[in-house]
């Protein structure tokens, strides 16, 4: 099975994933490679991610995410400048 193919919550459910974690992991994944993504972009991202309907609901749980995990590099980063 290819998950980037079928990758819809019954395929991903029937392999013991579950969506909220699947979404935190990719936003998580997301937020390390892309900083300072718009909600936009995220979207953009996210439906690219995952195409399927039945994962639309979860577009806002992957922006949340992506900004919670993002927000401790940002204050990494304001640090770092400050220093310098």
């Amino acid at each position: 099975m290819d998950l980037l193919t079928e990758n819809q919550p019954e395929t991903c459910a029937s392999l013991g994933m579950e969506c909220g974690a699947c979404v935190r992991q990719a936003a998580s994944s997301v937020a390390a490679v892309c900083h300072g993504l718009e909600p936009a972009a995220l979207h953009q991202v996210f439906f690219q991610l995952f195409p399927s309907s039945g994962c639309k609901p979860m577009a806002l749980a992957f922006t949340t995410a992506y900004r919670e995990v993002g927000e401790p590099q940002r204050q990494i980063l304001a640090l770092a400048t400050a220093a310098a």
